[in-house]
């Protein structure tokens, strides 16, 4: 499987961005697409997800009502509007062979993208 996830960038406070997330190889007929994002010294924080075959979504508290994962063909969206200052990190696209559903456990992603920097002004 390979994911890439191009995209991020610099934006202000209360500004939006989109990244994105094309996935290509041997995929499993269920599988799951998260967005993680890390900040460097802190815990990777897993903030989106979405059950490919379902379009079932899940969020992190922190994200819930400003973030939207989505997903068209072999691409995966996430949709980041009124950002703030704590958004800023880098954000991984990753794939999970799971059944369950959307999930933010770490340990049930296999590939991750290459990472993309977002950073948000104040």
């Amino acid at each position: 499987v390979q994911l890439q996830a191009p995209g991020g960038g610099l934006v202000q406070a209360g500004g939006s961005l989109r990244l994105s997330c094309a996935v290509s190889g041997r995929t499993f007929s269920q599988f799951v697409i998260g967005w993680i994002r890390q900040v460097p010294g802190k815990e990777r924080d897993p903030v989106a997800a979405i059950s490919w075959s379902g379009g079932d979504t899940y969020y992190a508290d922190s994200v819930k009502g400003r973030f939207t994962v989505s997903r068209y063909k072999n691409t995966a969206y996430l949709q980041m509007n009124s950002l703030k200052p704590e958004d800023t990190a880098v954000y991984y696209c990753v794939y999970g062979r799971t059944t369950k559903g959307p999930t933010l456990a770490l340990y049930d992603y296999d590939y991750w993208g290459q990472g993309t920097q977002v950073t948000v002004s104040s």
